[in-house]
Protein backbone atom coordinates (compact mmCIF):
# COMPACT_ATOMS: atom_id res chain seq x y z
CA UNK A 1 0.00 0.00 0.00
CA UNK A 2 1.18 3.68 -0.70
CA UNK A 3 1.01 5.95 1.89
CA UNK A 4 0.44 9.75 1.16
CA UNK A 5 2.25 12.55 3.40
CA UNK A 6 1.12 15.97 2.62
CA UNK A 7 3.84 18.25 4.28
CA UNK A 8 3.98 21.29 2.12
CA UNK A 9 3.03 23.99 4.49
CA UNK A 10 5.36 26.65 6.43
CA UNK A 11 3.79 26.42 10.00
CA UNK A 12 4.32 29.91 10.83
CA UNK A 13 2.30 29.12 13.95
CA UNK A 14 5.40 27.64 15.33
CA UNK A 15 6.84 31.23 15.09
CA UNK A 16 11.24 31.16 14.72
CA UNK A 17 10.98 27.42 14.82
CA UNK A 18 9.83 27.61 10.98
CA UNK A 19 11.79 30.87 10.33
CA UNK A 20 14.74 28.71 8.02
CA UNK A 21 13.16 25.25 7.64
CA UNK A 22 9.80 23.79 6.72
CA UNK A 23 7.34 22.23 9.50
CA UNK A 24 8.02 18.72 8.96
CA UNK A 25 12.10 18.91 10.21
CA UNK A 26 10.96 20.78 13.58
CA UNK A 27 12.42 18.27 15.95
CA UNK A 28 10.35 16.07 18.05
CA UNK A 29 12.41 14.32 21.06
CA UNK A 30 15.48 14.62 18.53
CA UNK A 31 14.19 13.38 15.33
CA UNK A 32 12.56 15.42 12.40
CA UNK A 33 8.45 15.44 12.81
CA UNK A 34 8.35 13.73 9.53
CA UNK A 35 10.81 11.31 10.85
CA UNK A 36 7.86 10.16 13.53
CA UNK A 37 5.18 10.53 10.63
CA UNK A 38 7.13 8.09 7.67
CA UNK A 39 7.54 6.13 10.74
CA UNK A 40 4.08 5.57 11.59
CA UNK A 41 3.49 4.99 7.94
CA UNK A 42 5.79 2.60 7.38
CA UNK A 43 4.96 0.76 10.93
CA UNK A 44 1.38 0.40 9.31
CA UNK A 45 2.61 -1.89 6.13
CA UNK A 46 3.49 1.35 3.68
CA UNK A 47 5.59 0.37 0.28
CA UNK A 48 6.25 3.84 -0.84
CA UNK A 49 6.04 7.15 0.49
CA UNK A 50 4.59 9.88 -1.97
CA UNK A 51 5.32 12.99 0.06
CA UNK A 52 3.45 16.26 -0.87
CA UNK A 53 6.31 19.05 0.03
CA UNK A 54 6.00 23.21 -0.99
CA UNK A 55 7.35 25.48 1.20
CA UNK A 56 11.43 25.31 1.96
CA UNK A 57 10.94 21.65 -0.09
CA UNK A 58 14.90 21.25 -0.98
CA UNK A 59 15.56 20.92 2.95
CA UNK A 60 13.34 17.86 3.18
CA UNK A 61 14.41 16.11 -0.30
CA UNK A 62 18.18 16.59 1.07
CA UNK A 63 17.39 15.64 5.01
CA UNK A 64 15.42 12.26 3.82
CA UNK A 65 16.83 11.70 -0.11
CA UNK A 66 15.17 8.73 -1.74
CA UNK A 67 14.27 6.55 0.88
CA UNK A 68 13.01 5.97 4.64
CA UNK A 69 14.07 2.61 6.19
CA UNK A 70 14.14 0.91 2.81
CA UNK A 71 11.02 2.86 1.91
CA UNK A 72 10.95 4.63 -1.62
CA UNK A 73 10.02 8.35 -0.97
CA UNK A 74 8.52 10.09 -4.38
CA UNK A 75 8.18 13.85 -3.92
CA UNK A 76 5.43 15.65 -5.35
CA UNK A 77 5.85 19.27 -5.09
CA UNK A 78 2.39 21.85 -4.07
CA UNK A 79 3.08 24.95 -5.94
CA UNK A 80 -0.19 26.56 -4.25
CA UNK A 81 -1.12 25.29 -0.61
CA UNK A 82 -5.18 25.17 -1.47
CA UNK A 83 -6.10 22.69 1.42
CA UNK A 84 -5.84 19.13 2.30
CA UNK A 85 -7.86 17.93 -0.67
CA UNK A 86 -6.32 19.90 -3.52
CA UNK A 87 -2.58 18.31 -1.93
CA UNK A 88 -4.44 14.99 -2.48
CA UNK A 89 -5.19 15.37 -6.04
CA UNK A 90 -0.92 15.98 -6.50
CA UNK A 91 -0.54 12.19 -5.87
CA UNK A 92 -2.76 11.04 -8.21
CA UNK A 93 -0.11 10.03 -10.34
CA UNK A 94 2.33 8.21 -8.08
CA UNK A 95 -0.95 6.62 -6.01
CA UNK A 96 -2.07 2.71 -7.23
CA UNK A 97 -5.23 1.37 -5.58
CA UNK A 98 -6.30 2.12 -1.60
CA UNK A 99 -3.99 4.11 -0.03
CA UNK A 100 -2.88 5.55 3.56
CA UNK A 101 -2.90 9.36 4.22
CA UNK A 102 -0.99 10.59 7.05
CA UNK A 103 -1.06 14.16 7.47
CA UNK A 104 2.51 15.86 8.35
CA UNK A 105 1.82 17.44 10.94
CA UNK A 106 0.63 14.60 13.07
CA UNK A 107 2.23 12.52 15.74
CA UNK A 108 0.75 8.93 17.23
CA UNK A 109 1.70 7.16 19.97
CA UNK A 110 0.26 4.11 18.73
CA UNK A 111 -0.20 2.45 15.34
CA UNK A 112 -2.71 3.28 12.90
CA UNK A 113 -2.43 -0.30 11.57
CA UNK A 114 -6.09 -0.64 12.42
CA UNK A 115 -7.31 1.90 10.12
CA UNK A 116 -5.89 0.01 7.14
CA UNK A 117 -6.74 -3.24 8.58
CA UNK A 118 -10.80 -1.93 8.54
CA UNK A 119 -10.86 -1.15 4.11
CA UNK A 120 -11.21 -5.54 4.63
CA UNK A 121 -14.63 -4.87 5.04
CA UNK A 122 -15.28 -1.17 4.05
CA UNK A 123 -14.15 1.00 1.42
CA UNK A 124 -12.21 3.59 3.09
CA UNK A 125 -11.64 4.53 6.79
CA UNK A 126 -10.98 7.37 8.90
CA UNK A 127 -9.18 7.59 12.69
CA UNK A 128 -10.98 9.22 14.55
CA UNK A 129 -11.25 11.02 18.39
CA UNK A 130 -13.59 12.69 20.39
CA UNK A 131 -12.89 15.97 21.47
CA UNK A 132 -14.41 19.03 23.34
CA UNK A 133 -17.95 20.54 21.62
CA UNK A 134 -15.68 23.80 21.12
CA UNK A 135 -12.84 21.85 19.94
CA UNK A 136 -15.66 20.37 17.23
CA UNK A 137 -16.10 23.40 15.96
CA UNK A 138 -12.49 23.98 14.38
CA UNK A 139 -12.41 20.71 12.70
CA UNK A 140 -14.57 18.46 10.80
CA UNK A 141 -16.92 16.44 12.69
CA UNK A 142 -18.43 13.03 11.64
CA UNK A 143 -21.49 11.74 11.87
CA UNK A 144 -21.93 7.84 12.16
CA UNK A 145 -24.54 4.74 12.07
CA UNK A 146 -24.81 2.74 15.03
CA UNK A 147 -22.35 0.30 13.26
CA UNK A 148 -19.55 3.25 13.44
CA UNK A 149 -20.11 3.72 9.93
CA UNK A 150 -19.49 7.07 8.34
CA UNK A 151 -23.03 9.18 7.39
CA UNK A 152 -21.79 12.74 6.94
CA UNK A 153 -18.51 14.97 7.78
CA UNK A 154 -19.09 18.75 8.48
CA UNK A 155 -16.01 21.26 7.98
CA UNK A 156 -16.01 23.34 11.02
CA UNK A 157 -19.64 23.65 12.18
CA UNK A 158 -21.02 26.46 14.23
CA UNK A 159 -23.10 23.78 16.26
CA UNK A 160 -21.38 20.20 16.23
CA UNK A 161 -23.97 17.33 15.62
CA UNK A 162 -21.07 15.22 17.25
CA UNK A 163 -17.83 15.58 19.18
CA UNK A 164 -16.50 12.43 16.84
CA UNK A 165 -13.13 14.24 14.27
CA UNK A 166 -11.02 13.20 11.81
CA UNK A 167 -7.57 12.67 12.99
CA UNK A 168 -5.51 13.37 9.89
CA UNK A 169 -5.10 10.00 9.28
CA UNK A 170 -7.14 8.02 6.69
CA UNK A 171 -7.41 4.81 4.44
CA UNK A 172 -9.17 5.54 0.48
CA UNK A 173 -9.61 4.24 -2.31
CA UNK A 174 -8.69 6.01 -6.00
CA UNK A 175 -12.33 7.15 -6.12
CA UNK A 176 -11.20 9.92 -3.61
CA UNK A 177 -9.23 11.82 -6.85
CA UNK A 178 -12.46 12.51 -8.40
CA UNK A 179 -14.23 13.05 -5.81
CA UNK A 180 -11.38 15.81 -5.03
CA UNK A 181 -11.42 17.10 -8.52
CA UNK A 182 -15.41 17.67 -8.10
CA UNK A 183 -14.76 20.03 -5.00
CA UNK A 184 -15.88 23.67 -4.91
CA UNK A 185 -13.50 26.12 -2.45
CA UNK A 186 -14.20 26.94 0.75
CA UNK A 187 -14.56 30.44 1.67
CA UNK A 188 -11.09 30.66 2.33
CA UNK A 189 -9.80 29.44 -1.42
CA UNK A 190 -8.93 25.80 -0.01
CA UNK A 191 -10.49 22.38 -1.24
CA UNK A 192 -11.29 20.26 1.90
CA UNK A 193 -10.80 16.45 1.59
CA UNK A 194 -13.88 15.99 4.40
CA UNK A 195 -16.18 17.59 1.52
CA UNK A 196 -14.69 14.97 -1.15
CA UNK A 197 -14.81 12.24 1.54
CA UNK A 198 -18.56 13.25 2.08
CA UNK A 199 -19.47 12.85 -1.43
CA UNK A 200 -17.93 9.04 -1.29
CA UNK A 201 -20.70 8.50 1.46
CA UNK A 202 -23.47 10.14 -0.59
CA UNK A 203 -22.54 7.59 -3.41
CA UNK A 204 -22.90 4.74 -1.13
CA UNK A 205 -19.31 4.19 -0.36
CA UNK A 206 -18.98 1.67 2.90
CA UNK A 207 -16.67 4.11 5.32
CA UNK A 208 -15.65 3.11 8.39
CA UNK A 209 -14.02 4.65 11.62
CA UNK A 210 -11.17 3.45 13.64
CA UNK A 211 -10.50 4.95 17.25
CA UNK A 212 -6.67 5.54 17.58
CA UNK A 213 -4.57 6.17 20.69
CA UNK A 214 -3.40 9.24 21.19
CA UNK A 215 -1.94 11.94 18.56
CA UNK A 216 -1.04 15.76 18.89
CA UNK A 217 -1.80 17.46 15.98
CA UNK A 218 1.82 19.52 15.97
CA UNK A 219 1.19 23.61 15.08
CA UNK A 220 2.47 25.50 18.11
CA UNK A 221 5.84 25.61 20.34
CA UNK A 222 3.50 24.29 23.44
CA UNK A 223 2.08 20.82 20.93
CA UNK A 224 6.21 20.06 19.80
CA UNK A 225 6.16 19.74 24.27
CA UNK A 226 3.27 17.85 24.08
CA UNK A 227 4.43 15.74 20.88
CA UNK A 228 7.94 15.35 22.73
CA UNK A 229 5.78 14.17 25.92
CA UNK A 230 3.60 11.52 23.65
CA UNK A 231 7.10 9.91 21.67
CA UNK A 232 8.45 9.88 25.63
CA UNK A 233 5.65 7.53 26.44
CA UNK A 234 6.04 4.87 23.65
Amino acid sequence: MDAVIPAAGRGSRLGELTEDRPKGLVEIAGCPLLAHVFETAVDAGAGELVVIVGYEAAQIVDRFGDAFEGVPITYVHQRERLGLGHAVVQAEPHVDGTFLLVNGDNVFAGSVAPAVAAVAEADAALAVEEVSPAVATTTGVIETDERGRVTGIVEKPAEPSSTLVTTGCYVLPEDIFHACALLRPSAEGEYQLSEAVGLLVRAGYEVATVRLSERVNVNTPDEVERAEKLVGME
